[in-house]
C-alpha cells in the first residue's frame, strides 16, 4: 500500500517543480502562462496567486477535456503552454501535474511548497475582492488544522 507522500515522491520522478520565486521572475517577465491553483473554492477564494484560474483537484480531468459540465476552454487549450499547477503546500499540485502529463500537457510544473511557501517568501496573495491579504492573516489561513483523531494511531493522545 502506498501512502500520499508515497505518491508525491513517485510523481516526482516525472514533474518538474518551480520555486515561488522563479515563478515571480516568469511573471514579472509577463510570461504567457497559465497558473493553475487546484485547491478547493473556499481555499482559492480565501487566498490566491493574482491572475490564476481555480479548478478543484477533484473535477480536474474532466475539466482538462471537452464536453464535460466542468470543461474550463482554457485549460483545455492549454496542452502546448506553460501550464503553473498550484496548491496550498506544493504536493496535490504534483499529482495533479502528473495526471496532466497523461492527458497530453507539455509544460506543465507544479509550485514547490504552493501557496505557503509563495507567502513566506512574502508574494502578494490576493481575495476574491481583489485585496491583498495581509501575511499574517495568510499564515493563519495556510497553517494546518490536523485534529488528533487525524493522526496515526501511535502519534494520537
Amino acid at each position: 500500500m502506498k501512502t500520499f507522500q508515497n505518491l508525491i515522491v513517485d510523481c516526482l520522478k516525472a514533474v518538474d517543480e518551480v520555486f515561488p520565486w522563479d515563478l515571480q521572475e516568469l511573471i514579472d517577465a509577463k510570461q504567457s502562462l497559465l497558473l493553475l491553483d487546484t485547491r478547493e473554492p473556499c481555499e482559492f477564494s480565501a487566498l490566491h496567486i493574482k491572475g490564476s484560474v481555480n479548478v478543484p483537484r477533484g473535477i480536474l480531468e474532466p475539466a482538462c477535456d471537452y464536453g464535460y459540465d466542468e470543461t474550463v476552454p482554457e485549460l483545455v487549450t492549454a496542452r502546448d503552454q506553460d501550464v503553473i499547477v498550484i496548491c496550498r503546500s506544493g504536493k496535490r499540485s504534483v499529482l495533479a501535474a502528473y495526471t496532466m502529463q497523461l492527458m497530453g500537457y507539455q509544460f506543465v510544473k507544479s509550485l514547490k511548497t504552493g501557496v505557503k511557501g509563495w507567502n513566506d517568501f512574502e508574494l502578494p496573495l490576493h481575495d476574491t475582492r481583489g485585496q491583498v491579504v495581509d501575511g499574517d492573516e495568510a499564515d493563519a489561513i495556510l497553517a494546518p488544522n490536523v485534529q488528533p483523531q487525524q493522526m496515526p494511531p501511535q502519534l494520537q493522545k
